[in-house]
């Protein structure tokens, strides 16, 4: 990843963000995180980065706020000196049914999950045609295609976000700018920790025939593929990182 020196981890403080930020850093990059409201984990992996040898810069993005993206983006970008890579990896997953989804937080998932990730890519995007090129990564999820009757607003977020990375593929490829989409299943992460309790957490694991769930390294490493310049031709791709616990035609 020679070629990709300046890199931006949304949601970076933690989960399949830190592991992220950490390969991206561990690869060569320079990497600025953005965090909610986990200031002190985005700080200790700011840290790990600079531990590395990287250059390393963090700014808090709530992306309930989409229109506050681009100030953080262009901020990390400038302290980073350029962008070569964004990693929109910051999502939320409320568990409402569809009976019990309220129109505000229907708004609020597809606002973290979709139009704040379009905000940041738009901004990227701008440093990135101004570079000359670069590689935009999105974090969808296996709920895109199987269907989440528990959590609807997720799903259709994630399905959306899917289509939105094949438009943008499309539409800046001729800038030189390869988009891609990494779609994990349950992961070991903090957010996933209660749906990975007890006999829950047994049944997930069993739905993949290797019998457990991915490591947040794992998706990192996909996403460090798709963001390498070796990937660019699988620019407009979906790449499920499931263990085959969900298989789609």
């Amino acid at each position: 990843m020679s070629q990709a020196r300046r890199a931006i981890v949304t949601g970076g403080g933690s989960g399949i963000g830190r592991a992220t930020a950490l390969q991206l850093a561990a690869a060569g990059c320079d990497v600025g995180v953005t965090y909610r409201a986990n200031a002190e984990g985005a700080e200790r992996v700011v840290g790990e980065i600079c531990d590395l040898g990287r250059s390393a810069a963090a700014v808090e993005l709530d992306l309930e706020r989409p229109d506050t993206a681009a100030s953080a983006i262009d901020s990390l970008a400038d302290a980073l000196g350029g962008l070569d890579v964004l990693v929109n990896n910051a999502g939320v997953n409320r568990r409402a049914g569809l009976l019990e989804e309220t129109v505000a937080g229907f708004d609020r998932t597809l606002d973290v999950n979709l139009v704040g990730p379009w905000a940041c890519a738009q901004a990227a995007a701008r440093h990135m045609i101004a570079g000359g090129g670069g590689h935009i990564v999105n974090v969808s999820s296996r709920g895109a295609f199987r269907g989440e009757p528990r959590h609807p607003a997720y799903g259709a977020s994630k399905a959306g976000l899917n289509a939105f990375g094949q438009s943008m593929a499309r539409a800046l490829g001729p800038h030189n700018i390869a988009v891609a989409t990494v779609a994990p299943g349950f992961t070991e992460t903090e957010m996933a920790a209660e749906a990975l309790a007890g006999e829950d957490g047994q049944r997930r694991r069993a739905e993949s025939p290797l019998g457990r769930v991915a490591t947040p390294e794992e998706i990192a490493a996909a996403v460090l593929y798709l963001a390498s310049p070796e990937a660019t031709m699988a620019s407009g791709a979906v790449l499920d990182v499931n263990g085959a616990s969900y298989l789609r035609t």
